[in-house]
């Protein structure tokens, strides 16, 4: 136990709540209290005990003031807001206990291993939205959200709001100036009376500092902090923090909008936008991770070697048979039948490691996605002149190229001359042209992934997994893991029972598989609707402003068309359900069959319903792209 007999404050505290508490030692001093670790005689639990100090304590505004807010914040139980357990006032000294928590605050956090990563910021921040969002709707605005005032956990890493104790009812009203300058909106900077609001832009600060480990602003004075929270406006968290993803910090630059009408309506809002970005990033697995970046793709230095390799194999086939046609024969199954088996093999190692072609679209998705999230920090994400010069002068090259054949074809022989060189030169600059304007490319795009996400994850893709699949056997391919989404979960069991059905039951079911893999397009279609909507929504809420700028009409339209689209998403998590129960119960007639209780007939009746369900869901994505195209027009 630690035992501060050097402060008067300490020991005089102590001898006032003897045989109550126990304080233990300091853990800090803030504008409105000290804050000390005790155990709780009672209960023989460590507690945090925040203290007014006696001269301020002496105030009797500040006195009440304390207690009131004190009170207010005891009544909050949420999982992410630190528990009041006592207010009290023995003598002179005003307090209150509180759950003692045992871990580091995030300013700490940063401070010591610098800005955390993405997907835990998200996690961190998403918990420290909602525990707002619950104190906003019990009338309570905590008006000095900073890192210091988030706690994170050990033993759990949860997130924890901590120091409600300048906080106060909204019905309040105060125009006080109290918070710290480096977190504090501009309304409360101005001393303005302040609400949900507020604690949305120092939320959003928070987030900056917790993303880039800098401040939003910084001055040699709190008068010069405060004076840039008024008139400067914030930089985007990308310029600080390029490996943010764009939704992630799309959610934070919201939060720091100088006119609270533009920021989000709702800490729950920011939550939900937190959520998303959350459920964006999540890491795939390795296996596939590995096979997206490099068993994918047809690169590295083997490739470089293999066109010399095939020449040689080639003139060497040529030689032997004394025969062109050999030469040629050989030269055209280096190019396909090798390849292909390169390519196959890489399938099969894939389906042995218990994946199969149903991953490779979220895989390459979120590879993509990510990509351009890091090539924007260098390469942004307009062209640039030297890829638009080149992209022309190949554009050129290729007209000339044109133009040449067309001399040669349509005009006399002596015009060859002029025909050839246009030809010639055309071609060349063309494809040089053309291939280098990729070089600047790359840089902003991953062009790489991008082809070769349509060829796995399209119709050549799944010929590969199904030849694949004739060369390994059920029982070496791994147990399906749980990292994908349940539909294809589902779908890739039910094709695994088709499978093993007997070669006439197949025959009799052969619509079966066209249709799994229907349902299971038709699932993420829906997903991907849904995030769209999400977003699209979002962006109405950001503009919501302008239109209010329009009249009572334009108001009333814009709720209008906001109102539908909120129907349109409850009608999309509806269907999405249907359409996952509809592959479940293929799923589960299967098992059946398999199991003898169960007939092809029922199972085809099954099918003919799932068939009209997908037609439905196509029916509803074309209505939803109406919708949005309505959106964006408006």
């Amino acid at each position: 136990m630690t035992v501060q007999a050097s402060d008067p404050l300490f020991l005089a505290f102590q001898a006032a709540v003897a045989g109550r508490y126990s304080l233990v030692s300091e853990l800090g001093r803030g504008g409105m209290g000290v804050v000390y670790l005790a155990k709780e005689v009672d209960l023989d639990r460590p507690v945090a005990i925040k203290l007014l100090p006696p001269e301020k304590a002496a105030d009797r505004v500040l006195r009440e003031r304390f207690l009131r807010e004190a009170r207010t914040a005891a009544k909050l139980s949420h999982p992410n807001i630190i528990p009041i357990h006592v207010v009290d006032e023995v003598g002179d000294f005003v307090f209150f206990s509180m759950a003692y928590v045992e871990g580091e605050t995030l300013a700490e956090r940063v401070r010591r291993r610098g800005p955390l990563p993405p997907t835990e910021a998200a996690r961190v921040l998403r918990e420290v939205a909602y525990a707002l969002a619950y104190a906003h709707g019990h009338g309570v605005v905590h008006r000095d959200v900073k890192p210091d005032n988030i706690l994170l956990e050990s033993a759990t890493s949860r997130a924890l709001v901590a120091d409600f104790g300048i906080a106060a009812a909204t019905t309040g009203g105060s125009a006080e100036i109290s918070g710290t300058p480096e977190f504090m909106s501009p309304e409360q900077a101005l001393g303005k009376p302040v609400d949900a609001r507020s604690d949305l832009y120092a939320f959003g600060a928070t987030a900056f500092f917790a993303l880039s480990g800098t401040l939003l602003f910084e001055g040699a004075s709190a008068r010069e902090v405060l004076a840039k929270q008024i008139t400067e406006a914030p930089r985007p968290l990308t310029s600080v923090a390029g490996g943010v993803p764009r939704r992630l910090a799309s959610a934070v630059d919201r939060c720091l909008a100088k006119d609270p009408a533009q920021r989000p309506q709702s800490a729950d809002a920011v939550g939900e936008l937190l959520g998303l970005a959350l459920e964006q990033r999540r890491e795939l697995p390795v296996a596939l991770r590995a096979f997206v970046k490099h068993s994918s793709r047809l690169d590295g230095g083997g490739t470089l070697i293999y066109p010399f390799i095939l020449l040689m194999g080639a003139s060497a086939a040529g030689s032997f048979f004394q025969s062109v046609v050999a030469a040629f024969g050989g030269l055209a199954a280096g190019l396909t039948i090798v390849p292909l088996g390169l390519l196959v093999n890489r399938a099969r190692r894939l389906l042995r490691q218990g994946f199969g072609h149903a991953d490779l679209s979220p895989a390459f998705r979120a590879e993509i996605e990510q990509g351009r999230e890091e090539r924007a920090v260098d390469g942004g994400h307009k062209a640039s002149l030297l890829e638009r010069l080149t992209r022309v002068g190949s554009g050129l090259g290729w007209a000339s190229a044109a133009l040449g054949l067309a001399v040669a074809l349509l005009t006399p022989w002596r015009m060859n001359a002029v025909a050839a060189p246009l030809l010639v030169f055309g071609l060349l600059a063309g494809v040089w042209l053309g291939i280098g304007s990729l070089i600047p490319l790359q840089r902003r795009r991953d062009v790489d992934a991008e082809f070769y996400g349509k060829l796995w994850t399209g119709p050549v893709g799944r010929m590969l997994f199904r030849i694949a699949k004739l060369f390994t056997s059920q029982r070496s391919i791994a147990a399906s893991v749980t990292h994908r989404p349940t539909e294809l979960s589902i779908g890739m069991a039910a094709e695994q029972l088709y499978e093993s059905l007997p070669k006439n039951t197949r025959h009799a079911l052969k619509e079966l598989p066209d249709i799994l893999r229907r349902l299971e397009s038709d699932a993420q279609r829906l997903r991907r609707r849904h995030d769209a909507l999400q977003d699209a929504l979002a962006g109405a809420d950001r503009g919501s402003t302008a239109a209010d700028g329009d009249g009572g009409a334009a108001l009333m339209r814009r709720d209008d068309t906001l109102a539908a689209l909120r129907e349109e998403r409850q009608v999309l998590h509806a269907k999405l359900a249907s359409t996952v129960a509809a592959l479940e119960t293929i799923r589960l007639n299967l098992l059946r069959l398999h199991a003898g209780s169960g007939s092809v007939a029922s199972l085809t009746t099954d099918l003919g319903l799932a068939a009209e369900a997908a037609l439905d869901v196509d029916r509803l994505l074309q209505a939803h792209t109406e919708i949005a195209g309505d959106l964006r027009r408006g």
